[in-house]
C-alpha cells in the first residue's frame, strides 16, 4: 500500500530523529520545511514532482519575501527529504538537484561614524583596565585587527620604530599592518603597566586584572560597557570598530586594495564589501575628477 505525503512526512521525521538522532530543533526545522513543500505540491504526488516545479514554489516563496538564505535551507531540507525517499521508499530521483536559490544581498556589519569612533575612544585612562582598554580599542580601530588577532598579539608583535604589528590572521597567514601614533602611544603607556601585573609564563599582549591573557569574551564584553558609558546607543561589538576602520579608510583613500591587504582578506569580494561609501562621498569624487563633471 502506498503511503500519502503525510504519511512519508512522519516516517522522515522519524528517520531523523531516531536513526539520524537529531537534535529536536533541527528535526522541527526539517518537518516545518517539508510541510511547506507538501502545502505546494498538493496536485501533484511527491514521486511525480519535476524540477521545474520545484524551481516554481522556490519563485512563490520568494515573491512572498523568503530571503535567499531562507529558501537555500529549505531546499537543503527538501534536498534530504528525496534522498530519503528514494533509499526507504523506491523513489527514483530528486527532483531538487541543480535548484538554485535566488541570492540575498549581502547585509553590511554596522560601521560607527567618524565622530561617533572619536565618541567612543574619548575617555579618561588612570587606571590599569581602563589604559589596556583604551590601548585595545585604539589598536583595534587602527590597524582593523580581527578580535582572534587582537587576542593572540605579543609585545615583540609591535614594532614602535616602523609603527607597525604583525598579525597572525585566518589560515595562519602573517600580515603587517600600520598603527596610528595615537594606538602607539596608548600602547606604550599600557606596557608600561603591563609590566606590573604580568606572570612570568605570560606572553600575550593584552592580559586580564590577574595578570593572564585577556579572553575574547571580555574584550567584546568590555568593548560594549564602554560604548553604553561613552554614551552610544547601539550595540558596539569589535567587528564593528574593524568596520569602521575599513569603511573611513576607504571614503578617505578610496584604495580597495591597499584595505583588501591591510584587513588580510585573501580575495577582493571580501573587501568589497566595506565599500558602502556614501552618495554625497561619491558625487564629490566624481565631481572632482570626472572631466564631463568639471566646472569650467
Amino acid at each position: 500500500m502506498n503511503k500519502t505525503a503525510e504519511q512519508l512526512a512522519r516516517a522522515f521525521a522519524d528517520h531523523l530523529a531516531y536513526e539520524r538522532r537529531l537534535a529536536a530543533h533541527t528535526c522541527k526545522s526539517y518537518g516545518h520545511d517539508v510541510q511547506v513543500l507538501l502545502a505546494h505540491l498538493t496536485a501533484t504526488p511527491l514521486e511525480q514532482a519535476q524540477p521545474h516545479q520545484i524551481r516554481l514554489v522556490i519563485a512563490q516563496l520568494h515573491g512572498k519575501g523568503l530571503s535567499g538564505r531562507s529558501l537555500a535551507r529549505m531546499l537543503s531540507a527538501w534536498r534530504r527529504f528525496y534522498h530519503y525517499l528514494m533509499r526507504d521508499h523506491r523513489f527514483q530521483s530528486n527532483p531538487c538537484i541543480g535548484i538554485r536559490v535566488p541570492r540575498s544581498p549581502k547585509k553590511l556589519p554596522s560601521a560607527l561614524s567618524p565622530d561617533e569612533t572619536a565618541q567612543l575612544l574619548t575617555f579618561t585612562a588612570l587606571d590599569v583596565l581602563t589604559i589596556r582598554d583604551r590601548a585595545m580599542l585604539e589598536l583595534f580601530y587602527s590597524s582593523g585587527l580581527r578580535l582572534a588577532e587582537l587576542t593572540q598579539l605579543k609585545p615583540v608583535d609591535v614594532d614602535f620604530q616602523e609603527g607597525t604589528v604583525r598579525v597572525l590572521g585566518k589560515g595562519g597567514k602573517a600580515r603587517i599592518v600600520p598603527v596610528g601614533r595615537q594606538a602607539l602611544e596608548a600602547l606604550r603607556i599600557w606596557l608600561e603597566q603591563r609590566k606590573k601585573i604580568v606572570r612570568p609564563e605570560v606572553s600575550a599582549l593584552f592580559l586580564s586584572q590577574h595578570g593572564k591573557a585577556i579572553s575574547a569574551r571580555t574584550i567584546s564584553h568590555r568593548l560594549k560597557a564602554r560604548s553604553i558609558r561613552q554614551g552610544l546607543h547601539q550595540n558596539v561589538h569589535p567587528h564593528m570598530l574593524r568596520h569602521s576602520f575599513a569603511s573611513h579608510l576607504l571614503q578617505s583613500s578610496g584604495d580597495l586594495r591597499a584595505v583588501q591587504e591591510m584587513l588580510g582578506h585573501a580575495h577582493i569580494t571580501s573587501t568589497q564589501v566595506y565599500t558602502h561609501l556614501d552618495f554625497q562621498h561619491l558625487s564629490k569624487i566624481y565631481d572632482a575628477a570626472h572631466p564631463r563633471a568639471k566646472k569650467k
